[in-house]
């Protein structure tokens, strides 16, 4: 009997030590895997929710922001274990023992979502992105005919194209071939870009510069023709407006993020069906001066069905908005985007979401 007695001991002993172990690993184990899986969610849902505004303000509605503002993620998990024992005085010997255990696991994620509005949140919409921001990007090595064709309404009164309802128009005939001559003459490496702070003003000077090869020396005196700049000159001021002062001076017109939403939202592909139903306007390309319409900078797609190749897909007017997983130069335009809406304070919210993964056991 002393026997059973210690072997049922160190039974009892093993079984705690196991669960012991198991509630101390949850928590370890849980910060890697949902520090991953969070970001990772976080990132779609914002994709989808840029979508569906996107597509809410092709069809005439009202863009509506709403950020997670933290996430909260609860674990526990509690064991128990049982042993009984009984010995009956029966003319057999018999002797029962019984043992029991139970577990419970609780996952408790608490997730918060805030509205984005507000006089302060509108007027972050509406507010020009600055000429600063537009170069600072160019010098970081985005295309600068890609930059001036999302964020630019004009570069020294030379227009680009609106593809918004209400001020719907094509570019002027010499924006697109200015971006290409620009392309140009960023890929040789002349272009470069310089801050002067005088006092507490700040003038963003763009350079220019001159030693380089023929055919890059003949697209930056064109475009010094074309923008009403000094010839000679290798500086240029960097401001926001619609008119320069004098031909040492750059003026762009720039964008706010709900123009720049309205005219990618304008290149989305539509259904035929909702054409006819008078929901939405037939969408109207752009058109290089040449009459060759322009590829859009990105494409969104439609389906009466879920796709299958969806890099983000969001539903809306029975109907499938999306982006295929392929496109590269769409998925790329999504992300600069985001990065948009990173660089440009919209105030709604205070600091980033959190998220916070309770890592005990």
């Amino acid at each position: 009997m002393k026997g059973l007695l210690r072997r049922m001991s160190l039974l009892v002993f093993a079984i705690g030590l196991l669960a012991m172990a198991g509630c101390t690993s949850i928590g370890p184990r849980s910060v890697v895997a949902d520090g991953f899986d969070y970001t990772g969610v976080l990132g779609d849902s914002w994709k989808q929710r840029m979508l569906f505004n996107l597509v809410r303000v092709r069809y005439g509605d009202t863009p509506i922001f709403l950020d997670v503002a933290s996430v909260i993620n609860q674990y526990s998990l509690e064991t128990g274990v049982n042993i009984n024992g009984q010995r009956a005085r029966t003319g057999y010997g018999d002797t029962f023992f019984g043992i029991g255990g139970s577990a419970v696991y609780t996952d408790r994620p608490t997730i918060t979502y805030i509205p984005l509005s507000g006089e302060k949140f509108a007027r972050s919409l509406m507010k020009p992105v600055p000429p600063s921001a537009l170069m600072s990007m160019i010098e970081a090595g985005y295309p600068v005919d890609l930059v001036l064709r999302i964020c630019a309404e004009s570069v020294n009164g030379i227009r680009n194209r609106s593809g918004g309802a209400f001020r719907a128009r094509p570019a002027d005939a010499k924006f697109h071939p200015l971006l290409e001559r620009l392309r140009r003459v960023q890929n040789s490496g002349a272009i470069g870009l310089r801050v002067q702070r005088v006092k507490e003003d700040e003038t963003v000077v763009m350079t220019i510069r001159g030693d380089v090869e023929a055919s890059v020396r003949e697209d930056a005196l064109a475009t010094r023709q074309v923008l009403g700049l000094d010839p000679a000159a290798e500086e240029f001021r960097v401001v926001y407006g619609s008119i320069a002062r004098d031909n040492r001076e750059v003026a762009i017109l720039t964008r706010s993020l709900l123009q720049i939403i309205a005219n990618l939202a304008a290149n989305i592909e539509v259904p035929a069906a909702h054409v006819e139903e008078q929901l939405v306007n037939p969408t109207a390309p752009d058109m290089l001066p040449d009459g060759q319409p322009l590829p859009p900078l990105i494409r969104i797609q439609n389906s009466a069905t879920p796709p299958e190749h969806a890099f983000v897909a969001v539903p809306y007017q029975d109907y499938w908005f999306w982006i295929d997983n392929r496109d590269l130069k769409s998925k790329g335009l999504f992300s600069f985007l985001m990065f948009l809406f990173s660089l440009t304070e919209t105030v709604g919210k205070d600091g980033a979401p959190v998220v916070t993964i309770s890592a005990g056991g």
